[in-house]
């Protein structure tokens, strides 16, 4: 499902997303993309001690093939909206 945004990232240096994070889900994944392009992703971490931003860093890092230092919370760290910035 992501597979236009790893495109989008190989060819710039630098990819920004709109995501609405569902922390406790069963697992982690996108649960879907809503029509003004935030993608829903759930996480299977607490919104707790900071332990659901650091799993989807790491989801998002995995997902798109980038190392976990390259995925940025640019705005939202306290909220379940967030925007995240990829770089190469």
């Amino acid at each position: 499902m992501l597979s236009k945004f790893k495109e989008n990232l190989a060819n710039n240096k630098e990819l920004l997303l709109k995501v609405k994070v569902f922390p406790l889900s069963p697992r982690n994944e996108i649960k879907g993309i809503m029509t003004d392009g935030t993608i829903k992703i759930g996480i299977n971490a607490p919104a707790e001690d900071n332990k659901a931003n650091k799993a989807l860093i790491k989801y998002l890092a995995d997902e798109l093939g980038v190392r976990r230092y390259q995925v940025e919370i640019i705005s939202g760290a306290l909220d379940r909206l967030k925007v995240i910035k990829v770089g190469r």
